[in-house]
């Protein structure tokens, strides 16, 4: 008999991934996808630990689904309830402790085991937690790709991170840096091509160190050559992995989208030094340089991290500077957070919070000129957007320009699922809106 699983998906695109992986695994056993927690049978949680007081919306979440749950027991009705992902790596066995009503708790790179972790929760009772850092055992227990993403696909190519930045919790939850084989990845990306997709986004913690017997740049030449597959894109990367081919391909390679998002964390190369980075701002520089000589068009994306310990106006004003010369047509910032069990976290030089405020404020008031200002300088002109779901209001499409933006158009139903035409005519923060051109 069919069972509903409910999953909710917290933070990066990875989860995104994650999370199609988790309904390809449970659909043998009966487990089909359901749109709340309120009807399903089993409920999980595939959460992110990058975000600060993630593990309190975690367990906000988790005090709703509590009383559903309640509320099937009452009725003769069985609720399991999961959490998994990254804060389930890091909290383990304490969010049994703490809500033991969860029945399993795992990390990202055990999800492969959900069959067996359901029948050893229903067998013992709930309390099972599997903590396994082993993603090649992951990836090759995996079943075939069966549900179809539609037209715009994430693909996971690598997964965890050897950088050890002093502030990222990653390689504490990801684990180490692996690479999937170059001919396991082409294998699914056909799978998803045959499925519909015309775009796919290649993802990994640092996607640019994959090296499955090709770099990376080997791997989206590869990919180029499939029919049906029109747009490539690959995030997250980090500079110090920005190879001379990986530079190249962006001018060569067509169907490789003019959009990189490459975090910089902060302008100021004393800070870069404490957050362990190991490069400089004259790195990332030169990068932004070369990539926008062999593909003048690339618009750029960032993170920006403000107030990290020790950070002082001066090298506040660096990461400033470092915005205003590369200029940005999407920004991601935040204040330091305190991740448990990073360096950063017993620094004892914490930048006080209403500094930190004031600081990001400043700073996001900067970016978005830059984004607004980069949305306006496409009005009037005619760009190629892929329209992939229903906009915010009846009859209006929403859909992705090659640089990233958010298009929205009324009416042209007919366009859904392809790439149109669309003469833009007005350009915002995150967006533009336009006419289809028939």
């Amino acid at each position: 008999m069919s069972k509903k699983l409910y999953i909710k998906t917290y933070g990066c695109q990875m989860n995104v991934y994650d999370t199609v992986r988790m309904h390809d695994v449970m659909a043998p056993l009966g487990y089909t996808a359901s749109d709340s927690y309120e009807d399903a049978d089993m409920v999980i949680l595939n959460t992110c630990h990058i975000r600060e007081k993630a593990d309190e919306k975690v367990y906000s979440d988790l005090g709703r689904i509590r009383k559903e749950k309640d509320k099937k027991k009452a009725g003769g009705d069985k609720m399991l309830v999961a959490v998994g992902g990254c804060v389930g790596q890091a909290e383990g066995a304490e969010i049994i402790k703490r809500a033991p009503y969860v029945d399993m708790v795992f990390g990202p790179q055990s999800y492969h085991q959900l069959p067996e972790m359901v029948t050893k929760a229903i067998r013992d009772n709930g309390g099972v937690v599997e903590l396994d850092f082993a993603p090649v055992d992951k990836f090759d227990r995996l079943p075939e790709v069966s549900n179809s993403q539609g037209v715009s696909a994430f693909l996971s190519v690598q997964e965890g991170c050897d950088k050890f930045c002093s502030f990222c919790v990653v390689p504490y939850t990801r684990g180490a840096e692996y690479s999937r084989p170059f001919n396991d990845v082409l294998v699914e990306a056909r799978k998803l091509v045959d499925g519909g997709a015309k775009e796919i986004t290649l993802l990994g913690q640092n996607v640019n160190a994959y090296h499955g017997s090709v770099s990376l740049a080997g791997l989206i030449d590869a990919l180029a050559q499939i029919n049906g597959l029109e747009r490539i894109r690959y995030m997250t990367s980090h500079p110090r992995d920005m190879s001379d081919d990986l530079i190249a391909i962006h001018g060569s390679e067509k169907k490789l989208m003019p959009f990189l998002h490459l975090p910089v964390q902060s302008g100021s190369d004393e800070i870069l030094k404490k957050m362990n980075r190991k490069h400089k701002a004259e790195l990332y520089f030169d990068i932004v340089e070369r990539l926008r000589k062999v593909r003048p068009d690339i618009a750029m994306s960032s993170d920006f991290i403000v107030g990290f310990p020790g950070e002082t106006d001066e090298n506040f004003e660096d990461t400033m500077n470092l915005i205003r010369k590369i200029g940005y047509a999407s920004v991601y910032s935040f204040k330091y957070s305190q991740r448990p069990g990073t360096p950063a976290a017993v620094d004892e030089n914490q930048v006080p919070e209403l500094v930190k405020q004031e600081r990001l404020a400043r700073l996001q008031a900067l970016v978005h000129e830059q984004q607004t200002a980069f949305n306006q300088s496409f009005v009037g002109k005619t760009i190629k957007v892929l329209f992939d779901r229903d906009g915010k209001f009846d009859g209006q499409l929403l859909g992705k320009g090659e640089h990233m933006q958010s298009v929205y158009v009324n009416g042209g139903g007919a366009v859904r699922g392809t790439i149109a035409d669309v003469k833009v005519t007005g350009g915002f923060l995150n967006s533009v809106t336009g006419e289809v051109v028939r």
